[in-house]
């Protein structure tokens, strides 16, 4: 009886170790993601600030360009350029609209891809 007792605590030992082997590989996943990840959050933090920037600032198509590529050169910014703006006239009002997407390789062909689309108010 006494030796049933100690197979089984060593068997429990041994599944909980796997279990923080595996809890330990999935939090080191989690930070790399989120490591990479937070940069293009920021960035698209970037883009929208640059983005209404522009709008206020610029009355034209070119002006609207011309203003977000300068805030992305300030910024960093290299996932869209004015170029890829969308530029339209609600009323009096500018409307600055943009849509890209970023991705992260993660292991062999498996990407986790970012899509953003947005619009200034």
């Amino acid at each position: 009886m006494h030796a049933h007792h100690s197979v089984s605590r060593s068997r429990q030992r041994g599944l909980s170790f796997i279990g923080v082997i595996f809890v330990g590989v999935f939090a080191v996943a989690a930070f790399a993601i989120g490591g990479q990840s937070v940069p293009i959050f920021l960035e698209h933090h970037s883009i929208g600030k640059a983005a209404a920037k522009a709008a206020k600032e610029g009355t034209t198509v070119p002006e609207i360009r011309a203003s977000f590529d300068r805030a992305g050169a300030i910024d960093d910014i290299s996932s869209i350029s004015g170029k890829d703006l969308e530029i339209t006239k609600r009323g009096d009002k500018i409307i600055v609209s943009y849509k890209y997407s970023r991705e992260i390789a993660l292991a062999g062909p498996a990407y986790l891809v970012y899509r953003f689309e947005d619009s200034t108010k």
